[in-house]
């Protein structure tokens, strides 16, 4: 998992997540494997009884055009309907992808602000180019 992610980490792309993040928060991840490999990721993060975010999504370069993000999102947008929480948003630079699965773009005003409290580790701060993208479940 950590491989993946740190590709995508070392580009700015995401956020880099330590081993021991990626322990700890375990539970809140969902894995698409190929041939027994890792080959993307998708994490739950649930923020608020009404609001979870899907973060750390991530295919390998190679694995990417085939369906497994769209596969890894829409098993968040799953477990997030299974919690009951009906609003799940995502802060990205493919905001296109996440379109064509049902998200729109938000204004960042709208996120409350606990969602920005990862934004302070990240290489971009604070002149970030993500997209909030949106979708009710």
């Amino acid at each position: 998992m950590k491989a993946v992610l740190d590709v995508f980490a070392q580009k700015g792309e995401l956020l880099s997540r330590s081993r021991l993040d990626l322990y700890g928060n375990i539970r809140d991840f969902f894995v698409a494997r190929q041939d027994g490999e890792v080959i993307g990721l998708a994490a739950v993060h649930i923020l608020w009884f009404d609001l979870v975010e899907i973060r750390s999504l991530a295919v390998r370069e190679d694995k990417q055009g085939l369906g497994a993000g769209r596969l890894l999102v829409e098993r968040c947008l799953l477990d997030a309907r299974e919690l009951g929480i009906k609003k799940v948003f995502a802060l990205t630079y493919r905001a296109g992808f996440f379109k064509k699965i049902g998200f729109h773009e938000v204004d960042k005003a709208e996120l409350p602000h606990k969602v920005w409290l990862d934004c302070i580790h990240c290489p971009q701060f604070p002149n970030c180019n993500e997209v909030p993208v949106m979708r009710e479940v």
